[in-house]
């Protein structure tokens, strides 16, 4: 059995790649939504308490990182399945972490730069990464951080709105802009809907698979959830759908921590 690491020690938070101004100032913007679906944050939260197994008497609690935590919504619905394990949020909003701190115990600024998480290397046992990477300038650095602050083997809970969602390939037939997409932090152009969420970059199942495993991750489980905005008499679409990922609304992915670089395999190879 691999033991636990201690509590993650906090080191100085790295200023080197903060987000554009543009986009500091968006997601300050108290009226942007900072929360994700409750559903999905409890199923997450679920899939990870099966993957850890049951609290031994005894045993330290496992760390638990919910990166991207906004107003602390999804953490607090976490903390309930994940009881006896220690959740800590962590974002770089202020407005969003004055919120979370009326919901969870430990509400922590970071960036997911280079060293930008105040946590040491390898000390965390799991991170909560719930539709946040679609918010992300550099994605990369991001999953290069998160690799750092876990242990090896460690859990990574990721989920992000999938661009090849069943709509939307019709939406794209039909000249849409596809639902997720946004091309400006201002309005929305080019399809239905009013309220700009600040999505920069979108995955379809393939691409996360093959971007997770590039960045030292072995997906696991790749799976689907519906999109709670989907109107009421497509709904039972939007679920029947998640039993294909690549066509779900929404894309639910667990994927450990590999200690070494992985060589070219079946995970880079193929996905849906």
């Amino acid at each position: 059995m691999t033991p636990r690491p201690r509590t993650p020690t906090p080191t100085p938070t790295s200023a080197a790649a903060r987000p554009p101004a543009g986009l500091r100032d968006f997601y300050e913007d108290p009226a942007v939504p900072v929360a994700s679906g409750t559903a999905r944050s409890r199923r997450q939260a679920q899939l990870l308490a099966r993957a850890l197994g049951p609290v031994r008497t005894g045993a330290p609690a496992a760390t638990i990182l919910d990166i991207g935590c906004g107003d602390g919504t999804a953490a607090a619905t976490a903390a309930q399945v994940l009881a006896g394990h220690r959740l800590v949020g962590v974002d770089w909003s202020q407005d969003a972490l004055r919120r979370a701190g009326t919901r969870i115990p430990y509400a922590i600024r970071g960036e997911l730069t280079d060293g930008g998480l105040p946590f040491a290397t390898g000390s965390a046992d799991a991170v909560l990464f719930s539709e946040v990477i679609e918010h992300l300038v550099d994605p990369d650095a991001a999953l290069d951080e998160l690799h750092r602050v876990l242990r090896p083997g460690g859990h990574l809970m990721l989920s992000t709105p999938n661009l090849a969602a069943w709509y939307n390939r019709g939406l794209l037939l039909a000249g849409i802009q596809p639902v997720f997409s946004e091309v400006s932090l201002r309005h929305i152009h080019g399809r239905p809907g009013t309220q700009v969420v600040g999505h920069l970059r979108l995955y379809t199942a393939r691409a996360l698979r093959s971007f997770l495993t590039a960045s030292g991750f072995d997906v696991l489980r790749l799976a689907g959830a519906p999109y709670h905005d989907v109107p009421r008499p497509l709904r039972p679409l939007d679920r029947a759908a998640c039993h294909l990922p690549s066509l779900s609304s929404i894309l639910l992915t667990h994927a450990r921590r590999r200690s070494r670089p992985a060589t070219e395999g079946p995970l880079q190879k193929a996905g849906n």
